[in-house]
């Protein structure tokens, strides 16, 4: 049996829209919540008052976010369609948690962009479609959710439906492309089968929408790279780096350096899931034994390659960023932390290209004194400790970031040049 096409899937929307329902309900549907689970969650939700919450929880499953009724964390689920197989990245809809909102967005291949068609267009609808665009999610389905808190009338449906086409058209989404399905999350309407409510809506339900989506080819013809997630040392295997394959093929035999680390070392066994490979794809969450490294030597952050195209280790770089909350103004030498693929290093802020339209990608102001919450612009900037990172044209998993200061995610961005060190 062929291995499904895998797809990183990431819901997003504002927070009241029913995301949560939306995901737990249609897992439900398709048999991945057993039905003594479910029953227990309708209980509890009856009991604490919030009837309509048993769905939400199902991925919720942390106790204090039930209570407080929201989703935190990136929760990890994985379910199947005929043709593909996926996993869901859920991506709070909460205002504080753009953090994992835009970690779980960086790793999606697609993403469901519920609105409720009750309360249209939220702030948070923008902000969490821009950054789907920012941060290169190839394909969006709208799930224009609440059907049932409008009496799954058409004319709602369309009116809404206007509305969020103007935005993603404003934002460069090819609006043709993107499918738009009438849902309602807490009656299962339109997730797994078609709704007898809605006899209107011609197009496909959620899970044939889901079905139909390609999986993005594997990047195996680019070079090696692996960014090291945690190094173990194992007694009779020695140092053995962990990490995912982001581009490349990883064999037995391959000699590879580790950057900014600068050592070089051989693959001597790759392995996943307890079982020997014999070479490491795009996608594979791998751990690796390496001769002639030891423990001291790599760390967390290290990104691996071939000896012949080892990755870049910036001078600076330029980039392109959305600021998402500033409680006052990003200026030059500001310098707060930023999480690349597995690293985080403080980089600074050296100069303030250009600010951009969203809308038209047209030039706003060169040279402003500084970026405010809600402006794009393209900056340059210097990390303070050796980093590898990347132009995301070329390694897309490389080269995109949060940057983090104040306990909150203050922007997110795209490499698009970077200098490398001599």
């Amino acid at each position: 049996m062929a291995e499904k096409p895998h797809i990183n899937l990431v819901f997003i929307g504002h927070v009241d829209h029913g995301k949560s329902t939306l995901v737990g309900r249609f897992l439900y549907e398709l048999g991945e919540v057993p039905e003594q689970v479910m029953k227990k969650y309708r209980e509890e939700a009856e009991k604490l008052g919030k009837g309509t919450f048993e769905y939400a929880w199902v991925m919720d499953s942390l106790k204090d976010e039930r209570e407080r009724g929201l989703t935190i964390d990136i929760a990890h689920r994985k379910f199947q369609t005929t043709k593909n197989y996926f996993t869901i990245i859920d991506a709070p809809g909460h205002r504080d948690f753009v953090k994992n909102m835009i970690t779980g967005t960086s790793q999606a291949d697609a993403a469901v962009l519920v609105v409720s068609v009750k309360e249209g267009i939220q702030p948070q609808t923008k902000e969490h479609a821009f950054l789907a665009k920012t941060m290169g999610v190839p394909n969006l389905i709208v799930a224009l959710n609440k059907m049932d808190a409008v009496n799954y009338e058409e004319a709602k449906f369309n009116n809404v439906k206007n509305e969020v086409a103007k935005l993603l058209t404003s934002i460069g989404y090819k609006v043709d492309q993107v499918p738009f399905v009438p849902t309602s999350a807490y009656q299962g309407d339109n997730l797994k089968a078609k709704s007898d409510k809605m006899p209107w809506y011609k197009g496909e339900v959620l899970l044939n929408l889901l079905d139909g989506l390609k999986a993005p080819e594997k990047p195996k013809e680019k070079p090696l790279r692996l960014p090291v997630q945690d190094v173990y040392t194992i007694t009779g295997a020695g140092t053995v780096p962990v990490g995912r394959v982001e581009t490349g093929v990883m064999k037995p035999g391959m000699k590879v350096m580790f950057m900014p680390a600068g050592v070089i070392g051989e693959v001597k066994t790759i392995e996943m899931h307890h079982e020997q490979l014999s070479e490491a794809v795009p996608g594979d969450n791998v751990g690796f034994n390496v001769r002639g490294i030891g423990k001291k030597d790599v760390k967390r952050g290290d990104v691996v390659g071939p000896v012949d195209n080892p990755p870049k280790v910036a001078e600076e770089f330029t980039a392109q960023i959305v600021v998402l909350q500033h409680p006052s103004a990003i200026t030059v030498g500001y310098t707060p932390v930023l999480h690349v693929h597995t690293s985080q290093v403080a980089c600074q802020f050296t100069e303030l290209v250009k600010k951009i339209d969203p809308k038209t990608g047209g030039v706003l102001e060169d040279k402003p004194q500084f970026l405010k919450t809600g402006d794009v612009a393209v900056v340059k900037m210097k990390p303070t400790k050796l980093l590898c990172i990347e132009a995301a044209k070329d390694f897309p998993q490389l080269g995109r970031f949060a940057v983090r200061d104040m306990g909150q995610t203050v922007a997110a961005g795209m490499v698009t040049e970077v200098v490398p060190k001599k």
